[in-house]
């Protein structure tokens, strides 16, 4: 059950993650930088993400980090659903709608997020990596988290990566949208297990 959940949450997220480069209005910080990757590479933006990831994996040795189930099964179904669904998704040309399939992206992204992170079968290549240095370090969580994104924003619109409202909407709007996700999904199992309970 946990596995099936860790795709469901994986297959969302990179639904969201594909509706946020659709969109056209900026994505998040990492696709920014898998998107710069990509121009500068010719390759799509799902096999840039993959390759990414699997060299920030690489970096998860020096900081002795442990992957799960759950972190191979991030690279692979993330990359491959933003390969396969970006032919199907609207393109639009006029700001309001990109804004909204923004929106939509983030919070389908935070859907999947929520679910993933239920399912507990191993941290994303990102958090790993994030969590390491920040043992490491001793630095603040947020103060970690926000220099890797940070610079992998600058890196990666460096490289010709999309940063505009979008981006801005993910970076306030993923967090509360996760929360959301993860409280209604530990009320509904928790609801579940009473009424089996009471069975």
């Amino acid at each position: 059950m946990s596995v099936f959940m860790l795709a469901i949450g994986l297959l969302l997220f990179g639904l969201g993650e594909a509706l946020l480069v659709a969109s056209g209005a900026g994505v998040s910080p990492w696709t920014v930088f898998a998107q710069g990757f990509s121009k500068v590479t010719d390759w799509s933006i799902g096999f840039s993400t993959f390759t990414i990831s699997f060299f920030v994996l690489l970096l998860w040795i020096p900081l002795r980090q442990k992957p799960g189930v759950g972190t191979i099964l991030n690279i692979i179904i993330i990359s491959f659903v933003l390969d396969l669904s970006a032919p199907y998704l609207p393109v639009f040309d006029n700001p309001a709608l990109q804004i909204a399939e923004a929106a939509l992206g983030v919070l389908i992204t935070g859907i999947g997020g929520g679910i993933y992170l239920i399912a507990n079968l191993g941290p994303g290549p990102r958090d790993g990596l994030m969590t390491g240095l920040q043992r490491k370090t001793g630095l603040p969580l947020a103060t970690v988290r926000g220099i890797i994104e940070v610079s992998v924003v600058f890196v990666g619109w460096s490289l010709g990566g999309v940063v505009g409202l979008g981006t801005l909407i993910f970076a306030f709007g993923i967090g509360p949208c996760v929360a959301t996700s993860m409280s209604f999904l530990k009320f509904c199992f928790a609801d579940r297990s009473n009424h089996n309970a009471i069975q």
